[in-house]
């Protein structure tokens, strides 16, 4: 089983390096754009089209790549009979995995430098949890360069494995529960009863109100791009707390030798939960389809298994009687005399549920 995903990375380009860099972005755009007009305007492409019939200042295998790029929009334009031409997209340049090479430290690319191929290093930023190290041992796809309010971004697309590391024996699976919450973000318990809380569900708050302050200003004065650039840059403020939330409970797991991780299927809940208009509001925010689809593919890496379990009542049955109660707040009691953390008594519903649902 495989999986494609996608590695972001920042690049520390010299001042000589980022003219090259935006030069070939320049010319590589240019070449997709003026290739899918003339076919999408001809209505026919040419598949006998290779690199010696394109005049542009760029390696080889980076004019190959335009032609496949370009014929990507063709064929998009002609599922819709080329009565709308699709948008071209913005300035990139691309390269396929036998045009550039990647280590932990720096990317080597096939540029142009004074009309002549050479190779060149540019820096990388370093990774604070050496996921580069990490996955860069699997099979490696395109490598799109592109300029994000001047910073420079290569998004390598990788073809993971999900198979190569076999888990472990059925007799000696562990399984892990994990309950998903807007207050509290993740609540992890393994079956042997190690616990584990991730995230924090006020600053995920605190930072969207002041995003959404700061984004009503701006419209209030009529600055749409800035809403935009704002809107973007909470996205990936989310994005990166998801990401090392996830990581964090992938590592939890490591640790205690747990092979199999349970989570809620949540895909309908917007639509079936009634809530007040506050609660909607935070209940419409919430990111549980990305952190829990971070998990699964971070955990598949590592040769552990996600299942997902169905999720009603988890935090309602009691896990000592099996009775069910409403629940105050955060605090949870029942008739028998249990206590306990509302969101860790739906983490132990779900390591110990058995109604799996295998298909997410």
């Amino acid at each position: 089983m495989t999986q494609t995903i996608s590695l972001k990375l920042k690049l520390k380009p010299t001042v000589e390096q980022e003219l090259v860099l935006k030069h070939m972005v320049r010319e590589y755009s240019e070449t997709v754009r003026q290739i899918a007009k003339r076919t999408i305007t001809e209505k026919e492409f040419d598949t006998k089209m290779s690199s010696k019939h394109i005049k542009a200042d760029l390696p080889g295998r980076l004019k190959a790549q335009a032609i496949r790029d370009a014929k990507t929009f063709y064929n998009l334009s002609k599922k819709r009979n080329f009565d709308i031409i699709p948008d071209l997209f913005n300035e990139t340049c691309v390269w396929n995995n036998q045009s550039y090479k990647v280590s932990p430290n720096e990317i080597d690319l096939s540029a142009m430098v004074d009309g002549n191929n050479h190779r060149m290093k540019v820096k990388l930023c370093a990774s604070k949890d050496n996921r580069v190290e990490r996955l860069l041992s699997h099979k490696l796809g395109t490598a799109t360069l592109s300029n994000r309010n001047g910073k420079w971004i290569v998004c390598i697309a990788l073809t993971v494995n999900t198979s190569d590391k076999k888990t472990k024996k059925t007799s000696d699976k562990k399984v892990m529960g994990i309950d998903l919450g807007i207050k509290v973000p993740a609540v992890a318990i393994t079956e042997d009863g190690k616990v584990k809380f991730f995230g924090n569900g006020r600053e995920n708050k605190f930072m969207k109100r002041k995003f959404a302050s700061k984004r009503k200003e701006l419209m209030k004065n009529k600055k749409m791009k800035a809403v935009i650039k704002l809107g973007n840059k909470e996205q990936r403020w989310m994005q990166d707390k998801d990401h090392k939330i996830s990581r964090e409970i992938v590592n939890f797991a490591k640790e205690n030798g747990v092979t199999v991780i349970k989570l809620e299927k949540l895909s309908n809940i917007r639509q079936t939960v009634r809530l007040r208009k506050k609660q909607r509001k935070d209940l419409h925010s919430w990111s549980f389809y990305r952190l829990s689809s971070y998990i699964e593919y971070k955990a598949n890496m590592e040769g552990i298994k996600v299942v997902y379990v169905n999720p009603a009542y988890t935090s309602q049955i009691c896990p000592s009687c099996g009775e069910k109660n409403k629940v105050n707040d955060r605090n949870y009691k029942c008739k028998c005399g249990y206590k306990g953390h509302r969101d860790l008594v739906g983490a132990k519903n779900i390591c110990f549920s058995e109604n799996v649902i295998k298909n997410k």
